[in-house]
């Protein structure tokens, strides 16, 4: 598709004031949803996280840590990372695709039930109600359902509207979003099969959905949104159109297998086991095609980064995507899990990939088009100290739990006491809850940065959103 194409709509589209002004108001109802359970879940984790250096605080039953942990978890994956990557892959599919955003009745109806699923999910949580300790699947069927839901609608309304698209080519960004919604689909019901549910069944297909929910959801929309935003904001077209479908079709074939990663020397058939570390090592073609393809589009460009409002954003997040995938293929070898597995290692990888990755290109991508939608800008202070908050925060985040569970595992290792390991650990959880402190601190920045681009009195400049487009076509 050619540049001219992305992000324009056509002038017959461009009168529709009504339908480009709705259109906005789904865009900013999920980045404010999304923002609200990102406070929430986040407040609940750094909790948590205080909970590791003083153990006796908030002793009640509702704030334990087994079901605070779930509620952090699960709100965060689904009620603050998918709801704001499905607002800006509705963006993407409409604006890529030179149309308005098609079926918007089902797009709100997604939202209502994303917000449905993370409220009862939050609810039967706390109230000791849940799937029992099956990672990122905790809830109910019947709150799962709810989300499932919300993905199918979603998906339609993505679908439908890049089949209203102007030229014959699809756009390389809606393969990812695209793909996203249909294997989540797929994903969502395998996982809830009753015959799997039972024994090693359940021990596989777990492993089959904890990988997949961040690698075939979270990663195909994130680097769909990353598709799209890079060449509008750099002005330029992306590097290689060959490398993005490299990365779509070699992800489709890696990812899927790996999780069993997770079950190794477990009594998962051991060639099972090796077939996903194999992947695993597999898993390095896309993940290095796409992180290349992405720094050589913001290659000799460094000076429009810098000053860019979202372009910092997306830089971190595609230095963790590399970082952080790439040092997932390495643990997957049975020489290191055999001492980072169940360790504070884990925890501090899960942070680098849905923080670092996911988490930074969904905020790119909210102060990079959002501000296009609304014609409202947030404070330029503001959005740095965002940004730097929370990339000090995670990364401080990640070295010392990577540190604390290294030490963890070689205790393990050595056959000493479990105590030992506790003490091992034990300093660097200060560190832990002193970094998740800085990174509330960047949510709470980037709340307010989302109201002024969404809900505050819009400026008395001229605006240039797609609304004051509209109109100013209609007067002309």
């Amino acid at each position: 598709m050619s540049t001219a194409t992305v992000g324009s709509l056509s002038p017959r589209e461009r009168f529709d004031e009504a339908s480009v002004a709705e259109d906005v108001a789904i865009f900013s109802a999920f980045t404010i949803s999304a923002t609200l359970w990102l406070l929430i879940t986040t407040a609940i984790g750094l909790l948590l996280s205080f909970k590791f250096t003083y153990p006796d605080l908030a002793t009640n039953p509702l704030l334990s840590f087994g079901r605070l942990r779930a509620i952090h978890t699960n709100g965060t994956f689904y009620g603050w990372a998918s709801v704001a990557l499905t607002g800006l892959a509705f963006y993407v599919a409409a604006r890529s695709s030179g149309v308005h955003l098609r079926q918007k009745r089902l797009a709100w109806a997604a939202l209502w039930s994303y917000n449905i699923a993370a409220v009862l999910g939050g609810i039967t949580l706390d109230l000791g109600i849940s799937n029992g300790s099956q990672e990122y699947r905790e809830w109910v069927w019947w709150v799962a359902a709810f989300f499932l839901l919300a993905v199918v609608l979603s998906g339609v309304v993505v679908v439908a509207t890049v089949m209203a698209r102007r030229e014959r080519e699809i756009y390389i960004a809606n393969w990812y979003t695209i793909g996203g919604f249909i294997f989540t689909t797929i994903l969502g019901v395998t996982a809830a099969i009753p015959i799997y549910q039972y024994g090693l069944g359940q021990v596989a297909v777990q492993g089959f959905y904890m990988h997949n929910a961040v690698g075939m959801w979270f990663t195909f929309l994130a680097l769909g949104v990353t598709y799209y935003s890079l060449p509008k904001l750099l002005n330029r077209p992306i590097y290689s159109y060959a490398l993005g479908v490299l990365g779509f079709w070699t992800n489709l074939v890696f990812y899927p297998v790996i999780g069993a990663h997770h079950y190794e020397f477990s009594p998962l058939p051991w060639w099972f086991q090796t077939l996903a570390i194999v992947f695993s090592v597999g898993m390095l073609v896309p993940v290095w095609a796409g992180t290349g393809n992405f720094w050589l589009t913001m290659r000799g460009r460094w000076a429009t980064v810098r000053r860019s409002y979202a372009l910092p954003f997306f830089f971190v997040g595609v230095l963790y995507y590399f970082v952080g995938s790439t040092q997932g293929t390495v643990e997957a070898f049975r020489s290191l899990q055999a001492i980072w597995h169940l360790t504070n290692f884990t925890v501090g990888h899960s942070h680098l990939t849905m923080y670092g990755f996911i988490t930074f290109i969904a905020w790119g991508g909210i102060y990079g088009l959002l501000p296009m939608a609304t014609g409202k800008r947030p404070p330029l202070l503001l959005v740095g100290l965002h940004f730097w908050l929370a990339f000090l925060g995670v990364t401080i985040y990640v070295l010392v739990l990577s540190v604390a569970g290294t030490v963890q595992g070689i205790t393990w290792a050595n056959g000493d006491p479990f105590i030992a390991s506790v003490e091992a650990a034990a300093p660097y959880w200060s560190g832990r809850a002193v970094s998740g402190t800085m990174m509330l601190l960047a949510h709470a920045i980037f709340a307010y940065n989302v109201w002024r681009m969404t809900l505050a009195p819009a400026p008395t400049t001229t605006s240039s959103s797609p609304i004051s487009l509209a109109a100013e076509s209609i007067r002309t």
